[in-house]
């Protein structure tokens, strides 16, 4: 359908900039969370000499429990009945319970038996896990009803990721931090610094479920109010289905698609880029060559702050989809840079594609989940529910499961291109040749089959608003 016709937002639809934020906070608090519990685990080997195959395993194991617990919360949290709605109790609850679990995570006793930090940091992780599902399935789902307005959505999610990128300029600083003098060693760095994690993760976490509203939960119960589920046969056969329906709507579909192959193709090459720089740019030069890959990587992350206003602004006049389009397009083009500018012969040209590759994440986290919000909508018009928490845990749950094969599969890629470390800055040239098409050409080609994904996307801005119109003449305005 075409995107040619334009709604202006009405003042009623629209959130209020200071509570954008607040929503803003909850991204921030989620990707700190979950870029400190990754980045902070290598104090298991480098303080306490725990086998890095066994600090590995710590980090893949309990996120194999998110493909039950994740779309089990969104489940709850859709059919929640209370007089605080269907997603603040939780968000209130999860963000206390998730930073004490975290801080005391974190209280690792002395001389104990490698054996003894493993099951403790394993039981330890999978609670805390838990707890922060209870906290971020809800948090999602919460910004897919903040409003009904098709931009709106795109402004909020624009906002809540530009906060939320903060997260990882921050945290690459936390090993620095760990490793201060004042502490001693690092095993107690540590300790104060998920403290100081904790505090920042429960001061802000619980915001969103003070200053914002359910806009929907009224809605939702009287929608569903006849297909409310009883006993626990019913809840489970309830979940069942709600979790089919999910897989089964199409337009849903292709955000998923899209996704997984935009950023897993960022992904899968993650591994390829340093060893590019290192080894073919800077021949084999290893300090010189990871400076550069920091500076590469920090010119991305500043441009990516950028990029997202940009794409927010331009999505609001142009369309989510051609938006995409834009915006993967232009990653597309930064990447492809990378065969042409990643050269020996003047290192500094390696920070030409970072910016233009910026767009394609930016893009993606700032459209993918106003799309969700929109595709929430149209179920609704199908099936009589609302179901934010299902959706949003699905779609989070494909980007994790996706991101865990991707982070595989570029192990495996290095090796098949040949690359030997022990041949330092000797590498063979077909492994060097190798190594570089896959850097530059395989988010390529996924990003490509990406915008063919979204193209046929069938809830285009006046199909979306044809939508509102219909739910809101079924039920009334909410």
């Amino acid at each position: 359908m075409s995107e040619a016709t334009h709604h202006a937002t009405a003042e009623k639809d629209r959130i209020p900039f200071p509570l954008k934020v607040v929503y803003g906070f909850g991204a921030f608090v989620n990707n700190t969370l979950a870029a400190a519990i990754g980045g902070m685990m290598i104090v298991l080997n480098l303080g306490l000499g725990m086998s890095p195959a066994l600090v590995g395993l710590l980090g893949a194991l309990p996120r194999l429990t998110d493909a039950i617990t994740d779309p089990l919360m969104g489940y709850i949290s859709d059919n929640t009945r209370s007089r605080w709605g269907r997603r603040r109790p939780y968000i209130f609850v999860g963000a206390i319970t998730v930073g004490i679990i975290y801080a005391l995570l974190w209280q690792l006793p002395a001389d104990k038996s490698e054996h003894f930090y493993f099951t403790y940091f394993l039981v330890g992780s999978l609670i805390f896990f838990l707890a922060y599902t209870v906290y971020a399935t809800p948090w999602v789902a919460l910004g897919y009803e903040l409003t009904p307005d098709y931009h709106e959505r795109t402004r909020l999610m624009g906002t809540q990721n530009f906060i939320g990128s903060i997260a990882y300029m921050i945290s690459p600083y936390f090993l620095a931090i760990m490793y201060l003098p004042v502490f001693g060693d690092v095993v107690t760095g540590a300790g104060y610094l998920a403290l100081i994690i904790a505090a920042v993760a429960i001061g802000l976490g619980i915001l969103p479920a003070i200053l914002l509203r359910e806009r929907f939960k009224d809605v939702a119960s009287s929608e569903d109010e006849e297909s409310k589920p009883g006993g626990a046969g019913e809840v489970i056969m309830g979940f069942l289905r709600g979790f089919g329906k999910t897989l089964k709507f199409k337009p849903f579909l292709k955000l998923c698609v899209a996704t997984f192959l935009v950023f897993n193709g960022f992904i899968l090459i993650a591994a390829f880029q340093p060893y590019v720089i290192i080894y073919y740019v800077m021949g084999g030069n290893q300090e010189l060559g990871s400076v550069f890959f920091g500076h590469a990587g920090l010119l991305q992350g500043v441009s990516a702050l950028v990029a997202i206003s940009i794409v927010t602004f331009m999505a609001t006049k142009i369309g989510k989809r051609r938006a995409f389009y834009v915006s993967t397009g232009i990653s597309i083009v930064g990447y492809c840079l990378k065969w042409f500018v990643y050269t020996p012969d003047n290192p500094w040209l390696v920070l030409i594609p970072a910016p233009l590759m910026a767009f394609g994440l930016a893009g993606l986290f700032t459209l993918m989940p106003s799309m969700v919000a929109d595709v929430v909508d149209a179920d609704e018009l199908k099936t009589h529910e609302r179901r934010e928490g299902m959706y949003g845990s699905i779609f989070w749950w494909v980007v994790k499961l996706g991101q865990s094969a991707a982070i595989l599969g570029g192990g495996l890629l290095l090796v098949w291109t040949g690359f030997d470390v022990e041949l330092g800055g000797n590498q063979t040239p077909e492994a060097i040749r190798l190594m570089r098409i896959c850097d530059a050409f395989i988010p390529c080609i996924a990003s490509a089959i990406a915008i063919y994904s979204i193209a046929t996307f069938s809830i285009t801005e006046e199909r979306a608003h044809e939508i509102r119109q219909e739910l809101e003449a079924r039920r009334g305005k909410a």
